[in-house]
């Protein structure tokens, strides 16, 4: 079943949501494939980075989820988002690990907790030790989707499907944003996948590609969304490299794989949940494409892929040029951006300082008006406790 209908009528804004990274699974190094001590995915070092990203000035932060050495997704965000004070949490939740009334639970407690600075992304990958095909998987993403929404919309959570049936109130998951709930990311490539997020979602996240391909993944998203009723925001996830001169960021670019096994990195990137994934093939597409210094596009570099999986190219260059490559996918229609570096707290100072001072910022659930402006009537704030 649906739950939105009819909703072509985007509010309209300037500026970009421009967003840092939290490396929660084991994500943080000096140089690519280096195991600094000093790096590791504890709550000393990547509390420390989501607190950096806050003071900098970004407006939201991603949590990511996977079966690796490091942190629980859901537990950092309930500790890290009352010691920040204006970034929100996009905070990742794999579908199917948590049945989805309790999940609903955790999110509208968390919610409330961050006075509705909290946006959620959509994982449907496979859950550590289990293995499904991508039409189940995305299946059962739409079923705890589907679900939630009724959680926030509706009085009574109602519904019958192949993977959940349930029958309950929904006074115990009614979150802090009221118009809707949190916002929704969502990233995939498989045709159940962008249909998922065309039906459901609020913004297409996007890997970094060639700016044709760009565009054919959002002029595809978008058509599918339209016969929904919808439309969709859309972000890039991409790593940045940014110096005062470009020879410096190309240089900081070849250090970081400067020690790199190869084989090491194979091993590095098909450890994670996603690594056989369609999105994962066509980032390793992308820098086979590339030049001998791992350049596909100008300013666009494959390198960074070498040792990760998932995302695997950086924005270089020196201000200027990072400025002006932000400001061609603005102009494209990318309203929001999840950046990244290593190690990620120096990274974040470098952008904070030579970038996002040029950068109008917003915050989504602000300027799609997820917020209420007044304290909302649910249960854990104004509401009655029955």
């Amino acid at each position: 079943m649906s739950i939105e209908k009819n909703i072509l009528d985007l509010p309209v804004f300037e500026g970009a949501e421009i967003s840092w990274f939290a490396p929660l699974c084991d994500g943080d190094d000096d140089f690519m494939g280096n195991r600094n001590s000093m790096f590791k995915s504890s709550w000393e070092n990547t509390s420390e980075i989501v607190k950096s990203a806050d003071s900098f000035g970004f407006r939201n932060v991603l949590c990511p989820s996977s079966y690796q050495v490091g942190q629980d997704t859901l537990t950092f965000a309930s500790a890290i988002g009352p010691l920040t004070k204006q970034i929100n949490l996009l905070t990742a939740i794999r579908c199917g690990e948590v049945h989805p009334p309790m999940l609903g639970r955790a999110i509208a407690t968390l919610d409330h907790i961050l006075k509705g600075r909290l946006t959620l992304n959509i994982i449907s990958s496979d859950l550590p030790g289990s293995v499904l095909s991508s039409k189940e998987r995305y299946a059962r993403s739409r079923e705890v989707i589907e679900i939630l929404k009724q959680g926030w919309t509706q009085d009574e959570i109602d519904f019958k499907g192949t993977f959940y049936n349930i029958k309950l109130r929904t006074d115990p998951v009614k979150p802090y944003q009221q118009n809707g709930g949190p916002l929704l990311y969502f990233g995939g490539y498989s045709p159940d996948g962008v249909s998922l997020c065309a039906e459901h979602c609020d913004v297409y996240l996007m890997w970094p590609e060639t700016i044709d391909k760009l565009k054919g993944l959002m002029n595809n998203m978008t058509e599918k969304a339209a016969g929904f009723g919808r439309k969709v925001l859309f972000g890039l996830r991409v790593h940045v490299i940014v110096r005062e001169t470009e020879q410096e960021a190309k240089e900081y670019a070849k250090f970081l794989i400067s020690n790199l096994d190869l084989d090491q990195g194979d091993e590095i990137r098909n450890r994670a949940q996603d690594a056989n994934s369609l999105g994962v093939s066509r980032q390793s597409e992308l820098r086979k494409s590339a030049d001998e210094d791992y350049f596909v596009e100008p300013h666009l570099w494959t390198g960074i892929g070498l040792a990760r999986s998932g995302c695997g190219a950086a924005i270089v260059g020196n201000p200027d040029q990072v400025h002006n490559k932000i400001q061609d996918y603005i102009k494209m229609g990318i309203q929001s951006f999840i950046f990244s570096g290593y190690p990620h707290k120096q990274e974040a100072e470098y952008f904070a300082k030579l970038v996002l001072p040029r950068l109008k910022t917003v915050s989504l659930p602000e300027v799609m008006g997820r917020i209420p402006k007044e304290k909302p009537n649910t249960p854990l704030e104004r509401g009655p406790r029955k």
